[in-house]
């Protein structure tokens, strides 16, 4: 059975760091591509970084570029989100996801193209 679980969100002070992690069962996570995105009430909910199946290419929303790192431990069949100099704009419920069905060769941070979600966890940002 598939399986996405989640864990490592919390509070942090501005320009603290946290580390999110998406341990997997089901499936191995380096045969599909993994994300994940985030949602704030009243807005659309967004992708935030995806790792390819294949070779490992990454991808980065514009606004987390330079401070989050996404990486996968094959090993621990589990995506991790590192999250650095966490700013204001960075609170949000964070979910992971995975492309069950790929249909392209790298990943993208759309919506659509997820299959399977993690439960989401929250990350504040707060002094």
């Amino acid at each position: 059975q598939v399986h996405l679980g989640e864990s490592g969100g919390g509070l942090v002070q501005p320009g603290g760091s946290l580390r999110l992690s998406c341990t997997v069962s089901g499936f191995r996570a380096n045969d599909y591509h993994m994300a994940w995105f985030r949602h704030v009430p009243g807005k659309a909910r967004e992708g935030v970084s995806c790792i390819s199946s294949r070779d490992g290419t990454t991808y980065y929303q514009d606004s987390v570029k330079g401070r989050f790192t996404i990486s996968r431990d094959n090993a621990r069949n589990t995506v991790y989100l590192q999250m650095n100099s966490l700013q204001p704009d960075d609170p949000a419920v964070y979910y992971c996801a995975a492309d069950l069905r790929p249909m392209y060769t790298y990943c993208d941070g759309s919506e659509h193209l997820y299959t399977n979600w993690g439960q989401g966890n929250q990350v504040t940002v707060s002094s």
